[in-house]
């Protein structure tokens, strides 16, 4: 069974989605066959939606991503699935990066000036204003990395798409001229 195949065997049925109660007031845009189909368009945009609602927000992201995925004709069952780039054991790693990048973009040289530097310069307040610091810098991060990030994955999963149908077509067409020349073969002798 190719990977592909086994992707769409695990996948759940549109059949099991409709008679799920909350999906009812829904079910009708929600279970449209454009939206379950693997096509050079869907594709990317789920992958694009997928990050995005990944990196932009920590919970309810796989919900998010499938009702995103309505109005913008994406694949809903490859965007809520590349949501899990951010799961609980990928998450540290991904706040680290995050903090990295918000840092980097934002170059935070902060000056603070009379009292409130007396104020922090006591120490007393340090603890809760690197919080916040980390904190909004981590945020402005994670919103970079959604932006960048899906923009970068509806790019490189349109080129992989059209990589492994440009190979897929090339096979059948090779198929094709050796069963010609094997027809011609035969029929000259």
């Amino acid at each position: 069974m190719a990977k592909a195949d086994a992707f769409r065997f695990k996948m759940p049925k549109r059949e099991e989605l409709a008679g799920n109660k909350y999906l009812a007031p829904i079910a009708h845009r929600f279970l449209n066959p454009e939206l379950w189909r693997f096509t050079r368009r869907s594709v990317p945009r789920g992958v694009a939606l997928g990050l995005f609602c990944g990196f932009i927000i920590p919970l309810g992201q796989i919900f998010l991503a499938a009702f995103l995925a309505l109005p913008a004709r994406a694949n809903v069952p490859l965007a809520a699935a590349v949501t899990f780039v951010t799961n609980p054991f990928t998450f540290p790693f991904w706040v680290v990066v995050a903090n990295w990048v918000g840092a980097t973009v934002l170059n935070i040289d902060a000056e603070i000036g009379g009292i409130a530097n007396e104020e922090l310069a006591s120490g007393r307040w340090f603890w809760l204003i690197e919080l916040f610091e980390a904190a909004g810098v981590t945020v402005f991060g994670f919103g970079v990395l959604a932006v960048v990030g899906s923009a970068m994955g509806y790019l490189l999963s349109g080129w992989i798409w059209r990589f492994m149908v440009g190979r897929r077509r090339k096979r059948r067409l090779n198929r094709m001229e050796a069963r010609l020349d094997e027809r011609l073969e035969t029929g000259q002798r």
